[in-house]
């Protein structure tokens, strides 16, 4: 298991300095997305051929099309049940000068100007009136137990009032009882912007690869889940059949000129909702009805195991089974206090700079995002250190990469989604001004449903070890870097994406060693001349492409973390479509 630290940018000020710049998509709301047009004073519409509120409400309702000013409050009629129906010309649409907020078929906020504004009828939202422009309302996504004093538990599908959400990953909210404790904040969406997330067989951000990997699990006929398609606002049903053989089926949900959903055009519901409670009951064209969704969203980890705690006392820890050994030490399986999995880095005295991590870890803690491992504290007060991360059911992407070459070295488009995975927790290292120093297969791990999460960043700067060690002094892998650390010692995010390019290759080799057996003088020289890894035998020549541009000799002609995971979204797209 691996420890995660990290290297500021810039002029070394502490991370902490950048905190309320922070930006989550999961967790970073304004004030304004909770308290929708609370200087209005409209009401509800009429169904059918829409209604005018009181106080000059306005809310049009053209066949359930709902539509509320952002200076009136007034709320759009509902609209009519899924039927069958044909394609017909549409041109009743009220449209409108100003910007109204609107909502969209899956229950969250649109602008009609944007694209996608057109509102749906008949979405959960639009009949119910909105008293969030009172008290900021947020609804728990995950259950969640609170341990420590000071926290709350959480309900799922419960609402909360928020009372500080001043701090980026822990809010204090209030619970129907009157009830006030810390929450962490990714467990919960604002009420106001809650759409599809309510459902179980909603999935979200998920990749084709993993969808396919989550369904064939159970292998039960018509499991489902609708995720976000890799073209940006659409949606996707994934679903598993075992007509003619087992095997997944993906469809795009697609919206016709009224603004209604299908998978069949015969078939058009007015909300995504609509439209999977239709197809449970009739099949209408898909390969066989939808039945199940697979299971409850797997519950993300927390930025640490409490608010504000990181430091971790050893006797909360109960420690299990060895996962492995190396140079720092043991890491073991272990609870906190008997709930939580986690993993127990042990480290040997001599093989780190102790006092100089503890103080990173503070920090360390904070930092949150789908694809990197969350460090959940330390040990500190005693020795041996222990680092506690979250638990990564398959270990090291090198070993599951060797492990699993046999069904992997075929299956471009589930190495390709590990690529993808890696680039979006580097993006966000990156956005946060942070370096990894040290990006490899060995330092990321992976967990259900083939998640790929990077660790160990910023691990060179507290090590002791000579494998690390240049003649200068400074700690690096030889064969993951680039002419600047080589012969400057230089570290940047461009370093970072010169190592990604090679770990893109070690991925698509399924876990060979970049350069060989060269010694690490003679891939210096290569380097030097310019000479780069080989094209993978299973990898497409788009993909190549994508690492070479990673080898640019110079660091300002690589490509940043944020344009390297829009290309290989794109190019994924191009080998799945």
């Amino acid at each position: 298991m691996m420890l995660l630290s990290a290297l500021k940018l810039g002029n070394g000020s502490s991370p902490a300095q950048n905190s309320t710049r922070s930006i989550s998509p999961n967790n970073s709301t304004t004030n304004s997305q909770f308290s929708l047009q609370h200087n209005s004073s409209g009401s509800l519409g009429g169904s059918g051929v829409g209604g005018v509120g009181v106080g000059g409400g306005i809310a049009v309702g053209v066949g359930g099309v709902g539509a509320g000013l952002n200076s009136s409050n007034g709320v759009g009629g509902g609209g009519g049940n899924c039927t069958p129906t044909s394609l017909q010309p549409q041109s009743s649409l009220t449209t409108f000068k100003q910007s109204p907020t609107l909502l969209n078929g899956n229950g969250a906020l649109l602008d009609a100007n944007m694209p996608g504004g057109i509102p749906t009828p008949g979405t959960p939202n639009s009949k119910a009136k909105d008293n969030s422009h009172f008290v900021k309302l947020v609804v728990a996504l995950y259950p969640f137990k609170a341990i420590e004093g000071g926290d709350l538990s959480l309900e799922k599908n419960a609402e909360y009032e928020v009372i500080d959400d001043s701090q980026e990953h822990w809010w204090k909210v209030k619970d129907a009882l009157g009830n006030v404790g810390y929450i962490p904040s990714n467990y919960v969406k604002p009420k106001a912007l809650l759409g599809l997330e309510r459902y179980e067989w909603y999935v979200g951000d998920m990749s084709r690869q993993r969808a396919e990997s989550l369904l064939k699990q159970g292998d039960k006929e018509g499991c489902f889940v609708v995720r976000k398609s890799s073209t940006k606002g659409l949606y996707t049903l994934s679903l598993h059949t075992k007509v003619p053989q087992s095997h997944v089926k993906h469809y795009h949900i697609k919206q016709n000129a009224r603004g209604e959903y299908y998978l069949s055009e015969k078939h058009c519901c007015e909300t995504i909702p609509d439209l999977i409670n239709y197809h449970r009951h009739n099949s209408g064209g898909l390969a066989c009805r939808l039945k199940s969704s697979p299971c409850d969203r797997p519950v993300p980890p927390t930025a640490g195991l409490s608010h504000d705690k990181w430091e971790i006392h050893p006797m909360e820890l109960m420690l299990m089974e060895e996962l492995g050994s190396g140079q720092f030490g043991v890491v073991r399986r272990g609870k906190w206090r008997g709930s939580i999995d986690t993993a127990v880095k042990m480290m040997k005295e001599g093989t780190m700079s102790e006092d100089d991590f503890i103080e990173e870890a503070k920090v360390m803690t904070k930092l949150q995002h789908p694809n990197l491992v969350q460090l959940y504290g330390v040990c500190s007060k005693h020795r041996p250190i222990y680092i506690v991360t979250e638990y990564m059911k398959h270990g090291s992407l090198l070993n599951y990469l060797r492990r699993h070459e046999n069904t992997l070295i075929g299956n471009m488009g589930l190495l390709l989604d590990m690529c993808i995975q890696v680039s979006k927790g580097m993006a966000y290292l990156e956005r946060h001004n942070y370096i990894h120093r040290d990006l490899a297969a060995r330092n990321c791990l992976v967990g259900s449903e083939n998640v790929v999460k990077v660790a160990d960043f910023g691990l060179a700067r507290y090590v002791l070890d000579d494998q690390y060690t240049s003649s200068g002094g400074t700690k690096f892998p030889i064969k993951w870097a680039p002419p600047e650390v080589l012969n400057y010692t230089r570290f940047s995010s461009k370093s970072d994406v010169w190592a990604y390019g090679v770990l893109m290759w070690e991925i698509f080799t399924c876990g060979k060693m970049p350069y060989g057996r060269l010694k690490n003088t003679e891939v210096v020289e290569r380097v030097q001349r310019g000479i780069i890894l080989e094209k993978p035998k299973s990898c497409a020549k788009e993909i190549y492409e994508v690492m070479k541009k990673c080898w640019s000799h110079g660091p300002e002609e690589r490509p940043s973390f944020r344009v390297l995971k829009d290309q290989l979204a794109l190019v994924a797209q191009t080998l799945t479509d």
